[in-house]
């Protein structure tokens, strides 16, 4: 889709908001970082019962400030991006709208309130503000890996978890309820904090033929932990191989041609003009 027809003041916002190549645009940055952390903080120190009892209303009125704030920038960016859609379904874009979503969902649900702390991933925009965009490009290699081994990773978790449960019915059979296994999805819970190598000791086999089956498990548990590495590291590797391309600072998608000048997504500059 191409990027679509932008007044003058769109423009001008665009260069502010979404790049970093002028003064204003890394202040924009900072300052946006800075706002975030002092946000999250107040949700941190709001969850503290000695804070919340004094400062309470206070910190409930300075959110409220923060989420109107976050929401206005919020809209203004779908105002002036080249490419709406490519903005509201890319990275930065759901992160933008799920770090104000709590405030307004608190007000039905009040309990959802500290989930505000996603506001966090906001400050990702730090890589962009100085330049690290080697930084994001290892990020993008790490998350196409986890793409690519997902279906491996998914026919593993799959054997895993029958594992597990066939662990958990033995136990269930072997121990008993006399033992503390008094259902199998007590039995099941056993063996996943087993295999895992957890071992909380809540529940125990006694008996020497369930401690056999329990040794057996912890074993099988070390194993278990080396075959999803493996697998994730041989795509990381061959991701490694392949030449990184440049991020788009609206969208944050890679994938692009050594020499292109413009996202294939959405149509931003992928650098300053005057390079």
């Amino acid at each position: 889709m191409s990027a679509r027809e932008q007044s003058p003041l769109q423009k001008r916002l665009y260069t502010i908001i979404f790049g970093t190549e002028t003064p204003a645009g890394k202040w924009f940055d900072i300052a946006l970082i800075t706002v975030i952390l002092v946000s999250v903080t107040v949700i941190i120190l709001d969850s503290m019962p000695e804070y919340h009892a004094r400062y309470g209303d206070l910190f409930h009125d300075i959110e409220w400030g923060f989420t109107l704030l976050f929401t206005a920038e919020y809209l203004l960016r779908i105002w002036i991006a080249h490419n709406r859609r490519a903005y509201l379904f890319s990275v930065y874009g759901v992160i933008d709208l799920l770090s104000i979503l709590p405030t307004y969902l608190a007000l039905l649900m009040p309990q959802t309130a500290p989930l505000l702390i996603i506001r966090l991933l906001r400050v990702l925009r730090v890589f962009r503000v100085l330049r690290l965009f080697a930084y994001l490009n290892e990020a993008n290699q790490v998350a196409g890996a986890l793409r690519q081994s997902a279906r491996q990773i998914f026919v593993f978790f799959a054997m895993v978890v029958t594992t597990m449960v066939i662990f958990g019915c033995l136990l269930y059979v072997i121990e008993g309820p006399d033992n503390g296994f008094d259902n199998i999805p007590v039995s099941i819970y056993w063996a996943i904090v087993t295999i895992t190598t957890v071992g909380y000791g809540d529940v125990v086999p006694v008996t020497p033929l369930g401690r056999l089956i329990s040794a057996m498990g912890m074993l099988v548990g070390y194993a278990i932990i080396a075959v999803p590495t493996g697998i994730f590291t041989s795509k990381l590797m061959s991701g490694a191989a392949r030449k990184l391309t440049v991020n788009c600072p609206q969208c944050a998608r890679a994938g692009h041609e050594p020499d292109a000048r413009h996202c294939k997504y959405c149509g931003a500059g992928l650098f300053d003009e005057k390079d």
